[in-house]
């Protein structure tokens, strides 16, 4: 166990130390940066989704005003990079519609544009497919995060057969966008061999190294700047095309800086997005509720040209006791743009399916949702038999119903009504791994009277500048005003993917380290200029110990009995996620994250055209996301129950629990107010009558 540090600074709720800038405007992000006379990059994309560029004419686009140059797979400047999703301009395959082959720099935007419509690009195009087929199925080596692909323990099909019994069913979430308010964004130069690169990135680190092995240096000599982001949600855990795009520019002008910033419609081709996704779950249980086995098998659409296999049954392996359980995923490999990190990856659509089917469990047994789910509770964990570091699961179903009034209902009346609105209420529970890094370092120094302390961290708006001066001043035993935070800057010592709600855990786990060290070396005698660099010790709780964040999710939904529209009335989180280190941002992380659940259950829905290969509502205006309007009634707490097992705060992460369980809550909610169960999202008016 590390030792605790005494609270102090930690569990208040100090103003964002980023707050007035942002509000003012202030704030620079990737595009705002002061370079001069800055270029501007924009690139062509394929218009068909697959074939061969036979021919590229950029003679219009040469002759516009203000164009420098125009790139393409002929003139590029060559890379290093064995990742086919990074390798732009490199040959003449075209492996989607949208894929970057061409570029125009100018001196303007609109310069930049105009030329980059001007460029002609023939493509023979080739057959394609952008529809999964069943018969064209294959298993990948391992799911992201190094999770195996197929699981078996027990006999699954000896459960289902003598249980009393069996939940069979098959649900399906589709293909969502992470959205971000700030699309993704670079400005790049070159001075020799040295790159530096303002980018809208989740780790300065990782996008150093990553551009680094694409352009073949050595990644001292990348240097990366990224203070603010304007959101990412997954999206910009590492560069995509578009960064390397604007590095490829400025390579080819050395000594000038390129900007490049995505377009709404280019945030749903070159940045990533979570897949379409169809599960089968299968339930074996007594007739009292008590689950004997869980089978879940996963069908997903990927990349032709880069696998990606979000770990989507890993919830299920671990969530309920079952002595007999089975999963499996398999892949079909499209003609589409590569997917990417999105929120919670595996664990939102992976928990939707899983306790909507726990749900019509609870119904065939006439029993209470929220019961069925405390009589499966495991002593320990079920995919690895190794204890929890601590798990609320319990305490956050008890007390989340509680205060939701979950038992408030009247069991004799089926749909209650308001009026021509159906009402009903859903339950779910939440679950999210909680890690931590060790590749962290942090540096302290004294700057009499204060410390500046010093970290590679990335702030996509969480608020992170605030909750680690909160830890570096508790660590430190001064005010949290004595702090002068830095971080954001390959500069500062090596920082962690700020992705897996893993940041505040993984950084403030080196900044206490450092802290410590720094008050050991030169306890009350520091003089200005002494400092310490310390680097987080290695993980190894995860050798001994499960570790995981839980909650549970009670929605009221409405339904209008006419029309089928849905409106989410009430929404309630309760979670155990450790110690909260700021309760301000932490609830509106957790709200953040609810509200992200809400819009995948209800809204968010991008739809392929089979015949042109794309997605044909790649915009904000058609592809939905909740506003103000759609948010009523949206509380979280939490149970406040320090895990000190995890790292020195005790604290477990709040970025994606808020998001899993929340479609399921609102989709059981949606069956107990219609009598209709949805098993396909998202639940639009339609659904109720299939």
């Amino acid at each position: 166990m590390i030792e605790p540090v005494t609270p102090s600074a930690i569990g208040r709720s100090p103003a964002r130390v980023d707050g007035l800038a942002k509000a003012m405007g202030l704030a620079p992000y990737a595009d705002d940066q002061p370079v001069p006379e800055p270029l501007h990059v924009v690139a062509v994309e394929s218009t068909v989704p697959r074939g061969r560029i036979s021919a590229v004419d950029t003679t219009a686009a040469s002759a516009v005003d203000g164009v420098v140059l125009v790139l393409t797979h002929e003139n590029a400047p060559r890379t290093a990079t064995a990742d086919r999703e990074l390798a732009v301009l490199q040959d003449d395959r075209v492996h989607f519609r949208g894929q970057v082959v061409a570029a125009v720099v100018a001196t303007t935007v609109e310069a930049a544009r105009a030329a980059a419509g001007a460029v002609v690009v023939d493509v023979a195009a080739e057959p394609f497919s952008v529809v999964v087929d069943p018969d064209e199925l294959y298993a990948p080596d391992a799911l992201n995060a190094g999770y195996p692909t197929d699981t078996d323990q027990g006999d699954l099909d000896r459960a289902l057969a003598v249980a009393d019994v069996v939940v069979d069913r098959t649900y399906t979430t589709a293909r969502t966008y992470n959205s971000p308010m700030e699309p993704h964004a670079t400005t790049a130069t070159w001075t020799g061999d040295d790159l530096h690169v303002y980018e809208s990135t989740q780790s300065v680190h990782g996008a150093r190294d990553t551009l680094a092995e694409v352009f073949g240096v050595d990644p001292e000599r990348v240097r990366v700047t990224c203070p603010f982001v304007g959101g990412g949600f997954g999206a910009k855990g590492l560069p995509h095309a578009g960064a390397v795009l604007c590095a490829l520019a400025a390579r080819a002008l050395p000594g000038r800086a390129v900007r490049f910033a995505a377009t709404r419609r280019q945030m749903f081709r070159i940045t990533g997005y979570r897949p379409r996704i169809t599960q089968r779950v299968r339930l074996a249980a007594t007739v009292d509720g008590v689950l004997t086995g869980i089978g879940v098998d996963v069908v997903q659409e990927t990349a032709r040209l880069k696998e990606f296999a979000e770990q989507v049954p890993v919830a299920a392996r671990m969530m309920y006791a079952a002595p007999h359980r089975r999963t499996s995923q398999r892949l079909a490999a499209l003609d589409v743009p590569v997917p990417s990190w999105m929120r919670a990856p595996g664990e939102a659509p992976g928990m939707f399916a899983l306790e909507s089917a726990i749900d019509e469990l609870a119904h065939a047994c006439g029993l209470d949702p929220v019961d069925v789910r405390v009589r499966n509770e495991p002593l320990r964990d079920p995919a690895t038999g190794k204890p929890f570091t601590s798990r609320g699961l319990v305490d956050c179903l008890h007390e989340g119903a509680d205060r939701f009034g979950w038992y408030d209902r009247d069991p004799r009346v089926r749909t209650p009504r308001r009026g021509p609105w159906r009402v009903g209420r859903g339950v779910a529970a939440a679950t999210y791994p909680a890690y931590r890094n060790a590749a962290n370092s942090a540096l302290v120094r004294f700057t009499d009277p204060g410390y500046r302390v010093e970290i590679g961290a990335a702030d996509l708006g969480t608020g992170a500048w605030t909750a680690l001066a909160q830890i570096a001043a508790d660590a430190l035993g001064v005010d949290v005003a004595r702090v002068d935070l830095a971080i954001g800057d390959t500069r500062h010592p090596r920082a962690s993917v700020a992705g897996g709600s893993s940041g505040t855990a993984s950084w403030g786990t080196a900044i206490v380290e450092a802290a410590r060290a720094f008050r050991d070396k030169f306890g009350a005698g520091a003089a200005a200029g002494d400092e310490v660099l310390a680097d987080a010790p290695r993980n190894a709780v995860g050798d001994t110990h499960a570790a995981h964040a839980y909650g549970a999710q009670f929605a009221e939904v409405h339904v209008h009995e006419d029309t089928g529209e849905v409106r989410v009335a009430r929404l309630h989180g309760h979670f155990d996620v450790g110690r909260v280190i700021n309760p301000r941002t932490a609830r509106s992380q957790l709200i953040g994250g609810m509200v992200m659940g809400m819009s995948m259950a209800l809204h968010e829905d991008a739809t392929m055209d089979a015949a042109l290969g794309h997605t044909s509502n790649a915009d904000l205006a058609s592809y939905h996301v909740p506003t103000h309007a759609d948010v009523l009634d949206i509380t979280a707490d939490w149970l406040g129950v320090p895990d000190p097992l995890l790292n020195p705060m005790g604290s477990k992460g709040i970025g994606e629990i808020g998001i899993t369980g929340t479609a399921a809550a609102i989709a059981n909610a949606c069956f107990a107010a219609t009598g209709v169960r949805v098993r396909e999202l998202p639940i639009t008016l339609d659904r109720f009558l299939r």
